[in-house]
């Protein structure tokens, strides 16, 4: 791997594989049109495009792709909740936009393309949940996901492209955003509790969730990246393998809890990540309730 694109490299997981990348000497490019990235996230060494991938010219970005390998695709509009309520924009961001990308990357001759899925395409699953789960989108952007993987597959299985997807469960660490209509519930948390205001909840906070160290989301991508193997649109699980409720991630950084909001969402996440330990001998390393501790202190610092 010597020249690789990020998409959404401006963003909370895309600027760590930026990073990443560029300490192990590739040439980096991101795209990102900074509707939810921060400039103060871009690696000065790398090369910037800011585009719109649902409305750029595609003979423009193939051309931008010549002599790449390597395409990461992060770029999108993420979370639940919000796709429910703009479906449209969601649509165009994350089905458009990656469906532009396959097949100007094809066109380029790239010749690995991973995408960053989710485990929300699961729906409300049986835990813990294994690739072969029968999938079940319950919003939007689930269901933009998991086109996103077959438009990945199809065009492993039509053209001169490898492509593998990689389905994110609760992704955290440092860079998350702290302001906007994307933010997680860690950093919501957080800033509630540095306000002196009760943390507000969704549901009866008992819902479960498989929280994931970004820096074991970045080994993941890494690994597909380097891999000798042939993966022709396969998935992956990546995934802490244990989770907590809401209520006890309150618990962890110090707060007090306000109910309330009734929010569609899946009850439980749990990875079971058998397949991309096999098959990549990719295991994780996050701690959620240290790095907690040490995010908190920064945080109120």
């Amino acid at each position: 791997m010597q020249r690789a694109i990020v998409t959404g490299g401006a963003g909370f997981i895309g600027s760590h594989i930026v990073d990443e990348l560029i300490k192990m000497g590739v040439q980096v490019t991101i795209i990102d049109d900074f509707s939810t990235g921060k400039v103060e996230n871009v690696n000065p060494a790398a090369y910037c495009w800011k585009q719109d991938l649902a409305t750029v010219n595609i003979d423009d970005l193939t051309q931008f792709m010549e002599h790449v390998d390597t395409v990461f695709h992060l770029a999108a509009l993420a979370r639940v909740q919000p796709s429910i309520e703009q479906p449209i924009p969601y649509h165009d961001a994350n089905v458009t936009g990656t469906h532009n990308l396959l097949v100007a990357a094809s066109d380029a001759g790239v010749k690995r393309f991973i995408f960053s899925s989710s485990s929300s395409v699961y729906g409300d699953a049986k835990v813990p949940t294994s690739e072969d789960h029968v999938l079940n989108p319950i919003s939007p952007y689930a269901l933009h996901k998991l086109i996103g993987e077959q438009y990945c597959k199809l065009f492993s299985t039509l053209y001169d492209i490898d492509t593998v997807s990689l389905r994110y469960f609760n992704v955290y660490g440092d860079r998350m955003a702290l302001d906007g209509a994307y933010r997680l519930a860690i950093p919501i948390f957080a800033t509630q509790i540095k306000e002196g205001k009760p943390c507000t909840i969704n549901n009866d906070g008992n819902q479960k969730r498989d929280y994931t160290y970004v820096g074991d989301v970045v080994k993941a991508n890494i690994m597909c990246a380097k891999s000798l193997k042939e993966f022709k649109g396969d998935v992956y699980n990546v995934g802490n393998g244990d989770n907590v409720s809401v209520n006890e991630l309150v618990d962890m950084m110090g707060g007090e809890k306000s109910y309330g909001n009734k929010v569609i969402e899946p009850f439980e996440t749990l990875a079971c990540n058998a397949k991309i330990d096999l098959d990549l001998d990719w295991k994780p390393e996050g701690d959620l309730k240290k790095w907690i501790n040490k995010y908190m202190e920064q945080f109120n610092g």
